[in-house]
């Protein structure tokens, strides 16, 4: 959902802002009708504008077979184009009067791009070197994509690493800890990877790794999406495959899932027919919405603690990280 670069200098890891001053950048990927490209912020601001010419998500397809079936659930409500011809699945976008077709790893070139950029102007320097993360559980395919996609960024991929470790890396667990067995529980938009860490004097081994490429924010985004919908059905408004309204319901979703980490209700509101619609969602509602996504986590904990061969009570520290970490 988000993209992040950061520098290690002087024993520290640094987040480096982006040109909006923001520590992370939206991983979207927009066309406007003369050909230009909009990454980050820029490009999720047309979601709602221009739909079709806008890519989000990519990493649920990068290194991925076209029989995969598991992203067939997204193909619902992206309004992109996915062609399943050939053996990978490739991404078709509207860009004026024309259609343009790219593959999933050439869509994460253009975000690592920009994730350059920002490095590079606020460091001074040209970067021609990067380590990049990827989810634990991705498969050597999807790993190979990624570092695929890095070499169309201009970059030596020096290393792929997963998640979890670079989070403890990056929370200075490496130097705080010595003989301490950690679970890293990542729960982030589009993705959740659990691991089990042992770390003693800046060593870390990887004990165990579980995790699911196809579960995160993301899902909870639509199924709030898919509620409000279906309540708009039950008034006898039909959306039906307008993709700027489902668009402009799934902003004001992923508005409301924030507000509701901090609320007990709150509204979710957007623009439709020239009307200002607001619907009112609990935050008991919304759990009930994503309680079926949410237990699919249990197993994988489960299984990462049986495949390390230890007990919940062994464990010495947990670090919660990803965003979706942060619903009550």
């Amino acid at each position: 959902t988000y993209s992040v670069v950061a520098v290690y200098q002087n024993k520290n890891v640094y987040v480096i802002p982006n040109d909006q001053g923001n520590r992370i950048t939206p991983s979207y990927i927009s066309y406007e009708p003369d050909g230009t490209t909009l990454v980050g912020d820029a490009a999720k601001n047309q979601l709602s504008i221009r739909p079709q010419s806008t890519l989000y998500e990519l990493k649920r397809l990068i290194g991925r077979d076209s029989s995969d079936t598991s992203f067939h659930i997204d193909l619902k409500t992206w309004p992109f184009k996915v062609l399943l011809d050939g053996p990978k699945p490739m991404v078709s976008v509207k860009v004026g009067d024309d259609e343009k077709v790219i593959s999933p790893a050439m869509g994460s070139a253009l975000i690592l791009m920009k994730m350059k950029n920002i490095a590079e102007l606020q460091l001074n320097q040209t970067i021609t070197h990067a380590v990049i993360t990827v989810p634990a559980y991705f498969n050597d395919a999807q790993r190979q994509a990624t570092k695929d996609a890095g070499a169309i960024a201009g970059l030596n991929v020096l290393r792929v690493i997963n998640e979890p470790t670079a989070a403890a890396l990056a929370f200075g667990m490496d130097k705080q800890m010595t003989d301490s067995k950690v679970i890293v529980f990542d729960l982030g938009g589009g993705t959740f990877d659990v691991s089990i860490l042992t770390i003693d004097n800046g060593v870390f081994e990887v004990m165990s790794t579980c995790g699911d490429t196809h579960l995160g924010g993301q899902d909870f985004d639509r199924a709030l999406t898919l509620h409000i919908i279906k309540k708009m059905a039950s008034e006898g408004i039909d959306v039906g495959t307008d993709q700027k309204i489902i668009q402009r319901i799934r902003e004001a979703a992923e508005r409301a899932k924030r507000d509701l980490s901090s609320k007990l209700e709150t509204s979710l509101q957007f623009e439709y027919d020239g009307i200002r619609k607001s619907y009112k969602v609990t935050r008991a509602e919304f759990e009930r919405l994503i309680d079926d996504y949410l237990k699919k986590v249990i197993p994988h904990v489960e299984k990462c603690l049986k495949d390390a061969n230890l007990k919940k009570t062994e464990i010495d520290h947990v670090l919660l990280v990803g965003g979706s970490t942060r619903i009550p």
